[in-house]
């Protein structure tokens, strides 16, 4: 389900509209246009069938949504494309035109680029990672090559795509080549921290920054899979764009801590904040010794000159499973989503939109001002005016 929440007057306005997607991605399958007038949804898996009681029963995912939104009350399908099965992550390009996403089949990892013009798609555009020089040499499927996030750079020249069971990012440049997309490498692929489940570029495209989960991909159990100690962002410096593309020399130049099981990723418009959403041990049973009921969000500090960066703190909040997270337009606000409330949890307590207000200044800080409720399985958030 999609849910668009608007202001009109100083009253909320609630719309909404049945559109198949999964929280088994990375909180990566949700991107509004700049202008706010188009939103595109990915479907990872598709819709259950009838009698399906897992996850193991859900069929793959290969559609592609774009919703109009030009009447934010009543959102409406624009246009479904096909795209491979398995649609991890999408991005829209800053005009609007292009829609990026990665994909992993059981033979190999895509990257597709999908033009978008006048409310319709066209011809999706399907590029092997391995024959980009994106492979893997082990034995699982894909040569053990998963891609996790695309972004999009500032001046829509490259993406980049998160590799995280190679613990790297690989940066692409777009090109068109006979009418068509294609993709070149951008330099090098550059080596971060474990697992870099998602990242985003910042708002001058000086830096690219990840967000390191940290889990033991080889672990079949969740005790196992899931860290217990804190995820790490890395920063990466990026070559000047103006120079020669395929020696471009991209470097990792910092990193911290934040807190466990970090997820979701956002930067602040002015370049300054970076937050992460922490999921701790909210996944874990209440009879788990892992149990916790408070999730978290770290806020660091970022110096857009020279990519240094510090940690604030962690600031604590209930509920289950929250993964994706934003800073509003001004970046006075961040918003978190939650999946779940925890068993017995009163309504404002559930599923919804944690948001805290940005204390700006010298000591940054995070003031929770509460939750607005929304629908069972909040997974990924994101605005626009």
């Amino acid at each position: 389900m999609l849910t668009v929440l608007s202001i009109m007057d100083g009253v909320v306005i609630t719309g909404s509209l049945p559109v198949s997607n999964s929280v088994t991605a990375a909180p990566e399958i949700l991107a509004l246009t700049r202008d706010g007038r188009t939103v595109f949804v990915a479907e990872r898996l598709g819709e259950r069938p009838e009698g399906g009681v897992t996850v193991r029963d859900l069929p793959p995912g290969n559609r592609l949504f774009a919703v109009d939104l030009a009447d934010k009350a009543s959102p409406r399908l624009a246009d479904t494309a096909e795209v491979t099965a398995f649609p991890e992550a999408l991005a829209v390009s800053p005009d609007g035109e292009h829609v990026a996403i990665v994909s992993n089949t059981s033979e190999a990892s895509f990257a597709q680029i999908v033009r978008y013009v006048d409310g319709r798609f066209g011809e999706v555009a399907r590029l092997d990672l391995a024959e980009l020089g994106i492979k893997g040499d082990a034995s699982a499927a894909r040569g053990g090559v998963t891609a996790t996030n695309v972004q999009w750079h500032p001046s829509g020249r490259f993406i980049a795509v998160n590799i995280n069971t190679q613990n790297r990012v690989a940066f692409l440049d777009v090109m068109e080549v006979d009418g068509r997309p294609a993709l070149r490498p951008w330099g090098k692929p550059v080596e971060v921290g474990a697992d870099p489940f998602v990242g985003r570029f910042t708002p001058d495209g000086g830096f690219y920054i990840t967000s390191d989960w940290g889990r033991n991909l080889a672990a079949t159990d969740l005790a196992g899979r899931v860290p217990d100690t804190p995820s790490v962002i890395s920063v990466i410096q990026l070559a000047d764009p103006s120079g020669p593309v395929m020696t471009a020399r991209h470097e990792r130049v910092a990193s911290a801590t934040t807190d466990v099981a970090a997820e979701g990723l956002a930067v602040s418009p002015d370049g300054t904040l970076i937050a992460t959403v922490n999921m701790r041990g909210t996944a874990f049973p209440s009879g788990s010794p892992r149990h916790q009921r408070e999730a978290s969000v770290t806020l660091l500090t970022f110096d857009p000159a020279s990519g240094a960066i510090a940690k604030v703190a962690d600031y604590p909040f209930e509920g289950v499973l929250p993964e994706g997270g934003t800073f509003d337009l001004t970046g006075d606000h961040f918003l978190a989503t939650v999946f779940q409330g925890h068993d017995g949890d009163p309504q404002e307590a559930t599923a919804g939109l944690e948001v805290f207000r940005v204390m700006k200044g010298e000591r940054p800080a995070l003031e929770c001002l509460g939750r607005i409720p929304l629908p069972y399985g909040v997974h990924h958030v994101d605005l626009a005016p």
